[in-house]
């Protein structure tokens, strides 16, 4: 007779609505690994993310007491009718580690924590405890009088305190100082009449030109100002000014830029903006810690000859292989939790990082595999693990290993979701939930749900490509020239010289840590000329949407000024035509305490942000509403119509199109687009930049085997216009679509680093030399 406890062996999903979903019912196996399919913007996500994982941490945060619930951030109550038989979900996602310049991949993961131990109890000299080695705690010390109240009677007494950290105090801990690029601030040549200042918002027909006027002289260039003169102009606090007879308060270009720009996130920065700062803001290596983010004392403190800064150096490859040396019995169950988690980066595909490296450098697919890290010797077991593409930035000779390590924890009792389109991971599913059949409003249903057998004779969009097999092309393109690449030297490359062809598409490969991107964006990326679309995630919040993230609604909203005859701004939901009651949102708020906050569309605008004057006004027999419910490639036919004619706006509507994103609408908030969504939306701005050159990191991250067809499509399209493309890729079937392949190795680290191969992918599957050779020929097979 079965337990009544054994019967409980499924997660039941009825009736999920969230985002595209349209009541999308499942059944998902306990203890067993489900792999959830469907082209990008399907809903993949959302059921998985936005409704199993979100219920789950909803739950068990509802099982603390409501004083420890106030701290907590409130979830609301993913829509769906039911959910039921739902464990732990623990969230394995592609987020970044974070941003900020003092996390490191040693601090992310715990594994800095156990080095200060080891050395505050057997380094010699001997300086403090723990803080004496963490370059986030200063030294300070300090002394005075206290009083205080004793017995009735007010005692006073003389304190003083003393802290030892390990914080250099040149560069605070950051292992870099920062500094300004002159040229990039003004123009020494000319005077200020004539615009010698750089920095943007500074216009002499206006204020600015009165305040300058009042100080310095201006029909005289700035390399015949003085050194006071200078310092005046850059360093200047703020300082009370009567101009023309008003009062106005005058500061520097240096205060007024760490202001107004440097305490801004910098992707909310306007494109002009942030390119400034890119250009003006300079970061070289800290000449006391000479990059060790540690004091001198610190590094003074060693094991084995070796300070804690030598050890984060290291690759953690080399520094698993340093442990042993250090024998102290004393520390024999540190050494042990030191030596299992380093070993597990080595599992993991990741023995070629060090610990000092950047937490805000790693790739999606290497912060994700850092994340991973933590629960691969957990003990715990009947736990649902929710993956996001584990194997984004894995060379096809790596992603054997990570479906290991998913079977792995599907073995010791655990659940395991995966969202992935690679047909590697694919395969070795227990279960597969296939949705669309497209994607935004025409996905969100259930194509097939079952074994990957059945999946292969289901006839889906994902069941007919899961076998999709390249071949080399016969002829490849002829190159109309070179970027000679000499000496590069970034990170772990030897000294690479390399000619990358010019007018052809490009693809440089090799294993995670090889050095790709070492030699792509340090020697091609910082070129004029050259575009970059990288993994850097674009931010957007409920209010922004792809018609505001591209700037086309500028010109839309333009054309519906001009055709009612008022202003450009009552067609803003942010600005004079926002709903006076959800200030331009489309829904209210009821603050429900330590409950999820509970949200309803706008009772006055039902939803559609804008007031009641705004949609009288028409274009076209459209009002503004209606157009940002309209898809890409309606939005597309609409602006074409001669009593619209939006220029700017057709331009980027078919880049999107072209891009595979004419299902959106353009009022879709940033918010709930997909991984692939947003990276295609990034490709589809940059492809408007004024470059020769154009290089991806990784396009294929989020895209349906279906969708690389058309990416292939599109790079074609950028060769052929005049444009030389260069990808950083590990999906063979764009390996096989290039005209010439780089590709470096043999292994990562300081294994890797040197060119492996040069020429076409024929030649390479001919070769069959290196990995990246071995896996192409099987695949093309």
């Amino acid at each position: 007779m079965t337990h009544a406890a054994d019967q409980h062996t499924n997660i039941t999903v009825l009736g999920a609505r969230e985002h595209n979903l349209k009541g999308v019912s499942v059944t998902i196996p306990k203890r067993r690994l489900t792999v959830f399919t469907g082209v990008s913007g399907s809903g993949k996500s959302s059921l998985v993310f936005h409704t199993i994982a979100a219920e789950s941490q909803r739950l068990i945060n509802e099982t603390y007491s409501a004083f420890v619930q106030g701290f907590m951030p409130t979830l609301p109550r993913p829509n769906v009718d039911v959910l039921e038989g739902v464990t732990t979900a623990i969230i394995v996602d592609q987020k970044p580690l974070g941003q900020d310049p003092r996390s490191t991949v040693g601090t992310a993961s715990d594994v800095n924590a156990l080095l200060r131990i080891l050395f505050s109890r057997i380094a010699t000299p001997h300086i403090g405890n723990l803080q004496a080695y963490s370059f986030n705690v200063a030294s300070v010390s300090g002394a005075g009088a206290v009083s205080f109240e004793k017995d009735g009677k007010t005692v006073k007494e003389r304190r003083s305190f003393s802290v030892t950290g390990g914080m250099c105090p040149n560069c605070e801990g950051r292992g870099l100082v920062s500094g300004y690029n002159r040229e990039a601030l003004f123009d020494a040549s000319k005077t200020l009449e004539e615009g010698a200042i750089l920095v943007p918002g500074y216009s002499m027909s206006g204020w600015w030109g009165r305040i300058f006027g009042a100080l310095f002289a201006l029909d005289k260039p700035l390399r015949e100002f003085t050194a006071d003169e200078i310092d005046l102009l850059l360093n200047a606090e703020p300082t009370k000014l009567s101009v023309e007879g008003i009062n106005v308060t005058y500061e520097g270009l240096i205060p007024r830029i760490e202001k107004s720009m440097l305490q801004k996130d910098r992707e909310a920065m306007q494109a002009h903006v942030r390119a400034f700062v890119d250009r003006a803001i300079t970061f070289t290596e800290c000449p006391e810690c000479k990059g060790t983010r540690l004091s001198e004392l610190t590094r003074s403190s060693r094991i084995e000859g070796k300070n804690i800064a030598d050890l984060c150096r290291m690759q953690i490859s080399d520094l698993l292989e340093w442990l042993p040396t250090v024998s102290d019995e004393r520390v024999a169950p540190l050494l042990a939790s030191l030596t299992a988690t380093l070993q597990s980066f080595v599992d993991i595909g990741l023995g070629y990082l060090s610990l000092d490296r950047p937490a805000g450098s790693l790739s999606g697919g290497e912060a994700q595999r850092t994340k991973m890290i933590r629960h691969l010797g957990s003990s715990l077991t009947d736990v649902t693990y929710v993956f996001d593409e584990p194997t984004i930035g894995l060379h096809p000779h790596d992603i054997e290993r990570m479906n290991r390590l998913l079977l792995d924890l599907r073995d010791k009792g655990n659940t395991v979701l995966v969202v992935e389109h690679k047909p590697e991971t694919i395969a070795i599913a227990d279960h597969v939930i296939d949705l669309g059949p497209a994607a935004g409003a025409l996905g969100g249903e259930l194509c097939y749900e079952g074994d990957v057998a059945g999946l292969r004779a289901s006839g889906t969009l994902t069941g007919k490509h899961l076998d999709d097999r390249a071949s080399t092309k016969p002829t490849v393109r002829e190159r109309t020239g070179s970027l000679p690449i000499r000496g590069a030297a970034l990170h772990n490359l030897e000294q690479v010289d390399v000619d990358v062809p010019l007018g052809v598409l490009t693809v440089v490969t090799g294993v995670a840590g090889s050095g790709k991107s070492s030699l792509v964006h340090g020697s091609i990326s910082p070129q004029p000329g050259v575009a970059v679309i990288d993994q850097t995630p674009i931010r957007g919040s409920r209010r922004s949407n792809p018609a505001t993230y591209t700037g086309m609604f500028d010109g839309i909203r333009s054309a519906f000024a001009k055709a009612n005859g008022v202003k450009p701004a009552l067609f803003s939901s942010n600005s004079a035509g926002a709903c006076p009651e959800c200030k331009g949102v489309g829904e209210v708020s009821l603050d429900l305490g330590v409950l999820a906050e509970a949200s309803v569309p706008c009772p006055v605008c039902e939803g559609r942000r804008y007031s009641d004057e705004v949609l009288q006004y028409r274009l076209e027999e459209r009002s503004i509403v209606d157009v940002l419910a309209m898809s890409m490639n309606d939005a597309l036919a609409f602006v074409q119509q001669p009593g619209v004619s939006v220029p700017k706006a057709k331009t980027v509507l078919t880049r999107l199109v072209d891009v595979g994103l004419g299902y959106l609408t353009l009022g879709q908030p940033l918010s709930t687009l997909s991984g692939g969504e947003r990276q295609r939306l990034k490709l589809a701005m940059t492809m408007a930049e004024d470059a020769s050159i154009y290089v991806l990191d990784e396009p294929t991250t989020g895209l349906h085997l279906a969708d690389v067809e058309r990416l292939l499509e599109l790079l074609d399209r950028l060769v052929e216009s005049g444009k030389s493309v260069i990808v950083v890729e590990h999906h063979q079937a764009v390996m096989a679509h290039a005209d010439w392949i780089i590709d470096l190795g043999p292994g990562a680290g300081h294994e890797g680093g040197r060119i492996v191969f040069e020429g076409t992918p024929e030649q390479l599957v001919k070769a069959h030399s290196t990995l990246t050779g071995e896996h192409l020929a099987r695949y093309v097979a």
